[in-house]
């Protein structure tokens, strides 16, 4: 929903009358009386747009608190369509790691060999290499590195052996190298190391052009393992094999004749947490609209939405399932209060069924709670035909309404105020010149009486 509309319209400014007769301030009130009369109409509209827009703030948050809830209601249905895990028997042999598409059960597999990966070295160097920043094992600018049959060029950047290991690293070929040191800390014979990184027995050799450079340290071997009892002895070139679809294997150590069984299960880890955060949207939104509700309730009380919003609640807290061992939320440990809240349980997951949890939950799509949730939090939050944006909307249009007719009247207020502001001035002015006469003739009368009396003595 879109932000609280503001009045764009204010009552006329201050009314002043300046006038020069002593009936000014009779005009002045007259003025201020007028207008203030005139005023009126747009006052009451202007208190209409108050009202309207604290109940189109009341309505925005209420559809913030409903948002939520659906968002929670979409987070029950990703955990208990994907929430798979695998657990080993022997952690020190294999872990395990499952995807949410790996079928829940129980695999065993036995590791025979761990495997090796295969490890060359250069030879030592006449004279040796005693800085690998300075010198290298060939004066050579181009090599040739082979891994099983495969050649790569490698042209360092520079001629030291340091920037042979960053050119063979940087290759990409199917090994590592590093620098290492077979001398003394006073007498260092630093030597180019390859490194397979995979396991099994591969060939790596490295030539400048003249001579080969590598001799073999290590030939490297498969890691060999078996699954599920089977005599088949299976190899790998790595320490990660697939046991099934989505599920994954990681060899830790070798430990033949010992069986270590995976098994992987539905984790109701992830569907308690959704659970618990959908107890906290709900009663989130319990506590929005009773705050809406009675004679102290907020801009919104006795409207039909609200109990609208109320009745919504209700039937998502009461939702009965048709047929299975989960009937309804409280056998999910989601226990409904008399103030309208519900609470967690979180131990009573553990005793129902995976098969019994997801019949009653269902999909959004595809039946049960989670639908019907669904289809209920639509109506009200849909931004196109849900009842909670429709009333926004609806209120916004008033506001707009009402504020076009306060800019109609401003105009009109406005308009009277200086016609009878011009009126009144031309009364004062007209006032003011008669008294200024009266001032005249009653002066001059004065003098002409006491030159009179003073005459007849």
């Amino acid at each position: 929903m879109g932000t609280t509309s503001s009045t764009t319209s204010s009552l006329s400014t201050p009314v002043t009358f300046t006038g020069q007769s002593t009936f000014s301030s009779s005009f002045q009130q007259v003025l201020q009386r007028a207008v203030s009369i005139a005023s009126l109409p747009m006052q009451q509209l202007q208190n209409e747009v108050t009202t309207l827009q604290s109940q189109q703030s009341a309505l925005a948050s209420l559809g913030s608190s409903f948002d939520s809830l659906q968002s929670a209601i979409q987070g029950i249905a990703t955990a208990a369509s994907g929430s798979v895990s695998a657990s080993s028997s022997n952690t020190s042999v294999v872990t395990a790691s499952a995807q949410s598409t790996t079928l829940p059960g129980t695999y065993s597999i036995q590791v025979s060999k761990l495997g090796s990966s295969a490890t060359t070295i250069s030879s030592a160097g006449s004279p040796p290499v005693t800085d690998p920043s300075s010198g290298s094992i060939s004066t050579s600018s181009s090599y040739t590195l082979t891994v099983n049959g495969t050649p790569t060029t490698i042209t360092p950047s520079g001629d030291t052996l340091d920037d042979l290991a960053d050119a063979i690293n940087n290759a990409n070929a199917g090994v590592s190298a590093t620098i290492v040191n077979l001398g003394s800390n006073s007498s260092p014979d630093y030597r180019l190391a390859l490194t397979s990184t995979e396991l099994g027995p591969d060939t790596i050799q490295l030539n400048d052009g003249t001579n080969d450079l590598l001799s073999v340290v290590q030939a490297g071997t498969d890691a060999q393992y078996t699954v599920n009892g089977n005599t088949t002895v299976l190899s790998s070139n790595s320490d990660q094999v697939t046991l099934a679809p989505g599920l994954t294997a990681n060899l830790v150590s070798a430990d033949p004749g010992v069986t270590v069984n995976i098994t992987v299960a539905a984790s109701q880890g992830d569907l308690s947490s959704a659970l618990s955060t959908f107890v906290s949207a709900y009663n989130a939104a319990v506590t929005a609209v009773a705050g809406q509700v009675g004679q102290s309730g907020g801009a919104l009380a006795g409207q039909s939405l609200v109990y609208e919003l109320q009745g919504a609640l209700s039937k998502i807290a009461q939702f009965t399932g048709t047929s299975g061992s989960v009937m309804d939320l409280s056998d999910l440990g989601l226990t409904l209060g008399s103030d309208g809240s519900l609470s967690l349980d979180s131990s009573q997951l553990s005793t129902q069924s995976e098969a019994g949890i997801q019949q009653f939950l269902g999909g959004l799509t595809s039946g049960g709670f989670l639908q019907a949730a669904n289809n209920v939090l639509n109506t009200l939050t849909d931004t196109t035909t849900g009842t909670l944006a429709d009333e926004y909307n609806n209120v916004g249009n008033e506001i707009t309404s009402d504020q076009s007719k306060i800019s109609d009247d401003q105009t009109r207020v406005n308009l009277i105020q200086a016609n009878l502001s011009q009126q009144l001035s031309q009364a004062d002015a007209a006032i003011a010149v008669l008294q200024q006469q009266n001032t005249f003739y009653t002066n001059l009368f004065q003098t002409e009486n006491a030159n009179n009396i003073a005459g007849l003595g």
